[in-house]
């Protein structure tokens, strides 16, 4: 309902659009005038249109000449092929418009300024947002990027982790805009690239630059999505009956005696009264629905002319949930309400501005327990969600009498279960313990100001920006008690019936509503800088930038502001588009260094060689154009120190306890760490070369890019660099500080693949690209007895473990091998390898497993596959992930002492199954030998997923009234579709959350 409502809005809006009409007694101007191009040439052909609804075209003649009548005010359009589209606004009769020859530039967002793609110089991936939409609908906006932007492999640029995302060059979250509000992102991966930024930047840059108004016709694009989100897999943990016999079987194992009778498990397996043998499945229908739905809807409208143009984008989603019973049934969904508008204003010949404003709204609704939480943890036979009065004796006066005055009565025809161990549970609670709506506020303002200063300097220019973010968030509750109610079971005429009720707890509703997890964040952001660009001859082409930068953020409940301050320079100068010298520097301050050194300087030098134009390419029919880079870089940053003050010694009053008399005692005043007034700015030190050309008539673009770099002087505090007098045991002081020591390396490559073809009536176009890179602990300050055990040479994302042997197969067996530490063990549990001979089985033994993918996989490959047809578009979209390998760690997998039983030990170890089992033996007991990081529990994380399929049709051409609808079109697509690994099940597993979904979508978009 409330997407329809939306709907309708959006709908009302587009109507009420004004529609510029000449009315008898607005005022019109006839224009008689001439169109001149290049030298004051006149130019026959040139399209004059009026911007007024309904206008009609007019072409200049042989002389350059037109005659057009419009009402004043209107905005007269004049465009012709190879000049730019010229706007202007009519107040009085003109004769003569000069248009401008057309800029075939392409432009990429680097850091503080616009550059020519040409004249990149490596580091640098950027995808057109906007274009990509017309045949690549998504909702995220950094889903499936892997697919067009090569070095990013969905956590970081290059492997590098902490990015520093932003909008519009501002820090802000993933989450504040949406993808139909994107121009285009850039991804800045080198270090040459970042530079500017300062030190908050050094491990990459992500930056999204929003869509602003255009001069010309007013736009109405209207984009309507309707979708359905349907589970891949659910957790299967066992029912009652197999979980009872399970249970004895554990406890048999651990020398117990059996739980649960026989009779028992017959009466919980037959299925014959659920009420009474209860078997709690909280992934059946009768709590869950098959599928959820998703809406969106988002209005855009822009237009303007030579002074003003300006932009809108409302947008509303809303998405459901697969709970679908009690209050979560009509109550546990999200809305997203957003809207986002800029102006940009030409002042006059010298002078623009713009402002920027985005609001979004959102609003999750929920009930007060962790379903799926709880889906994992809740045994199947605890407890019986519902009670049936039906089946309560009628002489029962006192139950009798709870039925008629409980407040929660499920359906008219069932009470809330429970036991004494189990007086609240979360079925019980989404039915009658009330619910809570979360709701977060961004609230967004962009201010900037342009200045040409061609009058003091050719070339020169001015250019500041200011920013203020202000996001919000809470979560009001309405939080009430409830009774349930545990039967006592009688069978006396042959039928189950309820003999008596126990209550537990009472029916209670408060009106007071609870507000609980309040939140604030301020982002304020500040850039000026002097431009300089300017041509010398015709082929020295020199530009410069000196800037100030900075951002500030500011956050409940953290005492220190994250900031962000330094001065930039940058020159670049390139002969002809052919050689290329760049040298980019910042001088960077941080508070997280002591006094005298909260300062460095982080230059960054970049070369580039065009071969194409060289005379051994020039006429190559292969090489369209080859360009070579190489940068040199190092970056200092604090990104990687941890807090303030780690300079300082530091000393606590909540020390260990001393007792001076009898029954009192006071806590001493401890050392936890020494000074280090010497502490430095960690650095990132690196080369990339670059090269990138197209081949075979523009048929092939490649680009790629090698790099390495290291990350020197980790701040860490280690005992081992320090003698032992340093620290005390028990107790605990240390006087040991913080120091500049551990270094990491990574080298790497990424690459990128274009591939433009048309085949009878088919245009082709496949894209791949790829990030690979290997990480290394090239320093550590570490002390192993064994040389396997040292991290360092080892990857940084490294899983550490024992490897092992298989199981114990009998007690002759344990005798044999050497002794366990992690606790007894007895036939059926792990065995160990081990390492290093001393015949005892710990922590000495662990080694490197394997890498983890921490920093994203250490090889992605993205996969885009499009073919146009007509007015008929196909799209695929694949994503490979490989070499990273996880822990089968989480409670489906390590099923011990009370934990729920998942379907993974029916492979378990028994005398009758020892040579085939899978799983170890069954526990009641914590099993510390068993449950520990091994190769025993590692898997390969390798996969590969086709993550989009989309089919888009214009229908454009089948309207009736393009004078209303300009452009209609309409697509089907899928998100999510299907992984490809040999360890699927266990990828598209997710336990204690909600599951992994495939999304159908079918939208509709509409210019206006």
């Amino acid at each position: 309902m409330k997407f329809i409502k939306i709907l309708l809005f959006l709908c009302t809006l587009m109507m009420l659009q004004p529609v510029t009409s000449r009315a008898q007694d607005t005022p019109t101007i006839q224009i008689k005038a001439t169109v001149y191009g290049v030298n004051n040439q006149p130019l026959k052909g040139a399209v004059v249109t009026s911007a007024a609804e309904n206008s009609k075209a007019v072409t200049t003649d042989a002389f350059g000449s037109f005659e057009y009548e419009v009402a004043q005010n209107d905005v007269l359009s004049i465009s012709a092929k190879g000049f730019e589209t010229k706007y202007i606004t009519i107040t009085k009769a003109i004769s003569q418009i000069n248009l401008t020859p057309e800029k075939t530039r392409d432009l990429i967002h680097a850091a503080f300024r616009e550059v020519e793609k040409q004249d990149l110089l490596g580091g640098v991936a950027s995808v057109n947002v906007k274009e990509l939409l017309n045949k690549n609908y998504f909702t995220n906006t950094l889903d499936g990027m892997e697919a067009f932007a090569s070095g990013f492999n969905g956590n970081s640029n290059w492997g590098m982790g902490n990015y520093l995302f932003m909008i519009d060059g501002v820090p802000r979250e993933t989450g504040n805009v949406a993808p139909t509000e994107i121009e285009e992102i850039v991804f800045l991966k080198g270090a040459n690239a970042v530079a500017l930024y300062g030190s908050r930047a050094a491990k990459g840059v992500v930056n999204v630059i929003t869509k602003r108004g255009e001069a010309g016709k007013r736009r109405f694009d209207l984009r309507v999505n309707s979708g359905i989100n349907i589970p891949k897999s659910y957790p299967k943990y066992l029912g009652s009956a197999e979980y009872m016999t399970m249970y004895n079987e554990a406890r048999r194992n651990d020398g117990l005696t059996d739980l649960y009778s026989e009779l028992d498990i017959y009466n919980y397996g037959s299925g014959r009264n659920k009420y009474r043998f209860p078997n709690v499945d909280f992934y059946s229908s009768d709590y869950l629905k098959n599928v959820f739905t998703r809406y969106d809807a988002t209005a855009e409208i822009s237009g303007g002319n030579e002074r003003v143009r300006y932009y809108t984008n409302l947008g509303y989603s809303t998405t459901g949930s697969l709970l679908n019973f009690g209050e979560a049934k009509n109550n546990n969904n999200s809305d997203r309400l957003n809207f986002r508008g800029n102006l940009d204003i030409q002042l006059n010949e010298y002078i623009s501005m713009n402002a920027d404003a985005t609001a979004i709204f959102y609003t999750g609704r929920g009930v007060n327990t962790d379903y799926w939480g709880n889906a994992a943890t809740v045994r199947p036979n605890r407890f019986a969600p519902l009670i049936p009065i039906d089946l309560i004796e009628k002489e029962d006066a006192a139950s009798q009498i709870w039925i008629q005055n409980s407040n929660n009565l499920i359906d008219g025809k069932y009470l809330l279960g429970g036991t004494q161990l189990d007086q609240t549970n979360p079925i019980a609670t989404i039915y009658a313990g009330g619910n809570n709506q979360y709701s977060n506020r961004q609230f967004q303002f962009n201010t900037g100001l342009k200045a040409d200063l061609r009058n003091v300097l050719k070339g020169l220019s001015f250019r500041t920006g200011f920013a203020v973010d202000y996001a919000t968030a809470y979560s009001l509750s309405y939080n009430y008690s409830y009774a349930t109610y545990s039967p006592t079971w009688n069978n006396y005429s042959g039928t189950d019936l309820i003999s008596s009720l126990t209550v537990y707890n009472q029916d209670a509703k408060s009106g007071t509503q609870n507000v609980s997890g309040n939140w604030y964040r301020q982002t304020i952001a500040f850039s000026g800088q002097l431009n300089y660009d300017r041509t010398f001859g015709t082929n020295h082409n020199f530009s410069a930038i000196l800037l100030a930068n900075g951002f500030q953020q500011s956050e409940s409940a953290v005492y220190h502001r994250t900031s962000n301050a330094n001065l930039g320079f940058l020159a670049s100068y390139n002969y002809n588009h052919k050689y290329y010298l760049d040298l980019s520097t910042a001088y960077i301050h941080s508070a997280k260094l002591p006094p005298n050194n909260r300062q460095a300087f982080s230059p960054s030098v970049s070369l580039g060689w065009r071969l194409s134009r060289e005379d051994f390419l020039k006429n190559s029919s292969v090489v369209n154009d080859l360009k070579l880079t190489a940068s040199a870089s190092i970056l200092h940053t604090d990104l990687d120190i941890n807090d303030y003050y780690l300079y300082q010694g530091f000393y606590t009053g909540a020390g260990s306890w001393y007792g001076w008399k009898d029954g009192t005692g006071i806590q001493a005043t401890e050392s936890r760490r020494g000074d280090n007034p010497n502490m430095k700015f960690p650095r990132r030190e690196e080369i990339n070369i670059g090269l990138e050309g197209t081949f075979f008539n523009r048929l092939l673009n490649l680009n790629g890019t090698f790099f390495m770099n290291k990350m020197t002087g980790n701040i860490i505090q280690a005992s081992v660099l320090f003698p032992s007098y340093f620290t005390t045991g028990w107790p605990v002081s240390s006087f040991i500080p913080y120091v500049n020591y551990n270094e990491d390396k990574r080298v790497g490559f990424d690459f990128s693949a274009n591939l433009n073809k048309k085949i009878g009536d088919v245009n082709w176009n496949l894209g791949i690209n790829g990030t690979y890179y290997q990480t290394t602990a090239i320093k550590r300050a570490e002390l192993y007895e064994n040389a396997y055990q040292n991290r360092q040479g080892k990857a940084l994302d490294g899983i550490w473990g024992l490897q092992n042997l298989g199981f114990f197969q009998d007690e002759n067996d344990i005798k044999n091998s050497p002794s366990q530490t992690f606790g007894q063990v007895k036939p059926g549990d792990i065995k160990y390898k081990d390492q290093n001979g001393d015949g005892i089985i710990d922590s000495r033994d662990e080694v490197f497993l394997g890498k983890g993918g921490w920093f994203g996989a250490p090889f992605t490959m993205g996969v885009s596959l499009s073919a146009q047809w007509k007015k008929l578009t196909f799209l695929a979209l694949g994503v490979g992930r490989f070499g990273g390998n996880a822990m089968r760690s989480n409670s489906y997998f390590w099923v011990y002492g009370e934990n729920k039983y998942s379907e993974v030990v029916r492979n378990r170890w028994t005398e009758a199954t020892k040579l085939t089992a899978t799983y170890p033996r069954l526990t009641t007991l914590s099993s510390d030998n068993n449950f520990r990081s091994s190769d025993f529990w590692m898997y390969s994380t390798s996969r590969f997923d086709l993550s989009k399929v989309q089919i888009t049709y214009d229908l454009t051409d089948l309207l009736k009234m393009k004078s209303f609808v300009r452009e209609l079109g309409v697509y089907v697509n899928g998100f999510n579709l299907w992984t490809f690994s040999e360890n699927r099940e266990t990828l598209e597993l997710n336990v204690a959350s909600s599951p992994q979904t495939r999304f159908f979508n079918l939208g509709v978009k509409a210019l206006f």
